[in-house]
């Protein structure tokens, strides 16, 4: 089941996710004495991530972050780069975080950047985990039709044209042929065995992925509509997110 969190704005909605993922973290560490966290990137996280990292009660030093994907060859220096995105929007404004683990797109051999990651996540369950939903309905880069099936916590997958468009056109990009085809991934399954999953979705471009993820059937064409058999997903949407919605419910912050 997914529950749903109705904002006006995209700040407050943000902020709204931020909150309830905060409260996730310090409910982990008081339960646990640590936390392990998923942070997603892209345009629909900056508000989100603002508020996150401002947010007070949280023993930081407690807490191993890892990041869903990177693409395949993009070095760190790229405006693209998810490792850059996250050292900017969250370890650089955590100097006590207790570590954050990034996958190396660019490293000289894949097999064992592969390996190392699956290693690291096989030892870390998750606790919290902050995620989007693409403009194809796509979990992490997992593009539709997405594998359902894969247990490994990391594997390399293809991109498709509305995903690379949906980079593209959010400016991470010169051109369309700049934007990369293939991408490390965290799996389906493995985002699926998260205690928690926090999902931060504005803007009207996403309308038509919620009303597929939310009102339609569980399928790899829409993939984060699997989300809707995890036992604790909390979607956080602005209103231009929640337009195509055959049954809206009552922003709240009205």
């Amino acid at each position: 089941m997914i529950d749903i969190h109705l904002y006006e704005s995209k700040t407050a909605n943000g902020k709204a996710a931020a909150d309830f993922g905060a409260a996730a973290i310090r409910g982990a560490i008081a339960a646990k004495g640590k936390a392990n966290v998923v942070i997603a990137t892209g345009a629909s996280q900056f508000e989100m991530l603002e508020a996150l990292v401002a947010a007070s009660g949280i023993d930081w030093s407690k807490v191993t972050a890892f990041h869903l994907d990177e693409y395949i060859g993009m070095p760190e220096t790229h405006p693209a780069s998810f490792r850059k995105y996250l050292k900017e929007r969250v370890t650089e404004k955590l100097p006590s975080l207790g570590a954050f683990h990034f996958i190396i797109g660019d490293a000289a051999d894949l097999d064992a950047e592969l390996a190392r990651m699956n290693a690291l996540l096989d030892a870390h369950p998750i606790d919290v985990m902050f995620a989007g939903i693409g403009e194809n309905g796509h979990l992490a880069f997992n593009d539709p039709p997405a594998d359902f099936e894969s247990t490994v916590a990391y594997k390399v997958v293809e991109l498709e044209e509305r995903c690379r468009r949906q980079q593209f056109g959010e400016g991470w990009f010169p051109t369309f042929d700049d934007v990369p085809t293939e991408a490390i991934s965290m799996t389906v399954q493995r985002i699926m065995s998260s205690a928690v999953v926090v999902l931060t979705v504005p803007d009207e471009r996403k309308a038509e992925a919620v009303q597929h993820v939310l009102e339609g059937p569980v399928t790899n064409m829409w993939p984060a509509s699997i989300l809707q058999q995890h036992p604790s997903c909390h979607l956080f949407l602005d209103r231009a997110a929640a337009s195509q919605l055959a049954k809206k419910p009552a922003p709240a912050d009205a």
